[in-house]
């Protein structure tokens, strides 16, 4: 299997289909070489490593997408979760390092995010 195709089954298994349904619909011809790397790297190379499991990625990623400041992909990266079986006690455990390490506003901001996003994700079930 190629790395991309390996990229696309963990991307569809961490994000789901409809989200990526969606970034693929919206692709152009101007982001298709982006999407490709992030396919291909983050998808195809990280997310499928063995080396730790789905859960400590995703704590690790929310704590690197808070820490960084890059707000953005946090509430896409809180839907994940519920794939890849961090727990809403992970991620709280997670912004807590993000506060101590790399500053309280971030791990604040971070936490007014997966809140929100956990309450959308609760009603529209």
């Amino acid at each position: 299997m190629s790395r991309r195709d390996t990229g696309m089954e963990v991307r569809r298994r961490v994000l789901g289909d409809a989200h990526v349904d969606r970034a693929e619909a919206a692709k152009t011809d101007l982001d298709a070489p982006f999407q490709d790397l992030i396919t291909e790297g983050a998808w195809g190379t990280v997310w499928a490593s063995d080396g730790i499991s789905l859960r400590e990625r995703s704590m690790l990623t929310l704590a690197l997408l808070a820490a960084t400041g890059n707000f953005e992909e946090i509430p896409m990266h809180i839907r994940a979760t519920a794939r890849t079986g961090a727990s809403k006690q992970d991620v709280i455990e997670a912004f807590q390092h993000v506060a101590i390490y790399a500053g309280v506003p971030r791990a604040n901001h971070a936490l007014k995010l997966a809140k929100a996003t956990y309450a959308e994700m609760e009603a529209e079930t």
